[in-house]
């Protein structure tokens, strides 16, 4: 997954530490996320596009498999490709309980 986390923050001119602040969690958790070394809950997806008015698909972008493989074994990417779709899924769901839809 590739987060626009810091493309967004800049254009709002704000800080790690201050959209941490916003979205309740340490600052160390914005840099995991910038860097893709960690997924956020829905929950957390959810308050960070808020925070810039936007959509959750449109700071967390999920990279083509195919285009972006690993290598590591088509059982592994067949796995990743369900979970995401079911992220996805829940994402769509959670875009229409909130209104967005």
């Amino acid at each position: 997954m590739i987060t626009k986390i810091k493309e967004f923050r800049k254009k709002k001119e704000l800080t790690q530490d201050e959209l941490a602040v916003v979205v309740g969690v340490r600052r160390e958790t914005i840099v995991f996320l910038e860097k893709g070394k960690y997924n956020p809950s829905l929950k957390l997806a959810h308050d960070i596009a808020k925070v810039f008015s936007v959509g959750v698909e449109e700071v967390f972008v999920f990279e083509d498999d195919e285009k972006g493989g690993t290598g590591v074994g088509i059982g592994t990417n067949e796995k990743r490709r369900k979970k995401e779709m079911n992220v996805a899924e829940r994402l769509v769901d959670l875009k229409e309980f909130a209104g967005y839809v």
